[in-house]
């Protein structure tokens, strides 16, 4: 088998983006159903936006795709569908700085997450082309660092950052536009984390935690304050979002669109054969 340090770094290069877009791009769900006209005109800005916000509880699942730019990162696109009970995950994405290496994909799916898709890694590990780690096992017993490796994000929704302009305190509408076919109502502002995580004390404890665990992303990226765009359709569903910020590692511009919400999502693991599990390789390497 290839260097189990050499895997390290590949799935460190790949799924730290990846996983990030997954939070960015990865708590709270956004819906993004169609409509022939954009949210309703006598509503004033911030309860357009609150009450979009607050739709999104009743989201059981989504599909969405995302590009821009992320820290450390670089250019990224990618697609992925979500569902929320049971939590699953399928993401494709491409970094511009994984260059040559190619797309990478993420699979969350009975606990466990898996890594793979790309020339890189299937040659780096004799021919297997997926690495596996149990999220709830993985630890210091393992020497897995799980955030690093992408699992400190991958079971986040990013439909929960689409509800974040209501802690702004400067919100207006810029206009109506047309995202993916459908008409919509652009609104913009601009957020501290501060004012963010200060304005979810009323909220309900399990919205308040994922949306919380979603701000802590930011702010370990050295972000404090962001500009945002949400465009908001005629059923009062966010449709886009846009998040823009100066991080540590440089800029973050991402925009998130969400194509389905609540439709059947069913993530199946690789085959066993095409798999080798981190957490067993990682022992090995430390009884040696």
């Amino acid at each position: 088998m290839g260097s189990v340090l050499s895997v390290r770094g590949s799935v460190r290069r790949g799924a730290t983006g990846a996983g990030l877009a997954a939070l960015l791009l990865a708590a709270g769900a956004v819906g993004c159903q169609k409509s022939d006209s954009g949210s309703s005109p006598a509503m004033t800005p911030a309860a357009a936006v609150a009450k979009a916000a607050k739709n999104s509880a009743d989201i059981t699942s989504l599909r969405y795709k995302m590009a821009g730019t992320v820290p450390g990162e670089g250019k990224v696109t990618g697609e992925a569908s979500m569902s929320m009970k049971p939590l699953a995950m399928s993401m494709k994405m491409t970094a511009a700085e994984a260059g040559a290496d190619g797309p990478v994909e993420i699979r969350l799916v009975d606990k466990a997450m898996y890594i793979g898709g790309n020339a890189a890694m299937t040659k780096e590990m004799d021919g297997k082309s997926w690495i596996k780690f149990d999220m709830s096992a993985a630890g210091a017993d393992t020497g897995l660092d799980t955030d690093k490796l992408g699992a400190g994000t991958a079971d986040q929704n990013p439909a929960a950052d689409s509800a974040f302009l209501t802690g702004s305190k400067d919100v207006k509408k810029v206009g109506t536009e047309t995202v993916d076919g459908v008409e919509t109502t652009h609104y913009q502002g601009t957020v501290t984390v501060a004012d963010l995580k200060a304005s979810l004390k009323d909220e309900k404890k399990d919205v308040r935690e994922q949306r919380e665990k979603a701000l802590d992303q930011y702010t370990k990226m050295g972000i404090d304050k962001m500009t945002m765009d949400m465009w908001v359709d005629g059923d009062d569903h966010t449709k886009q979002f846009r998040l823009k910020g100066q991080a540590d590692k440089g800029p973050l511009d991402l925009t998130i669109t969400f194509l389905d919400i609540n439709k059947p999502v069913k993530v199946t693991a690789p085959p066993a054969k095409d798999t080798a599990d981190l957490a067993e390789m990682m022992k090995e390497l430390q009884s040696s």
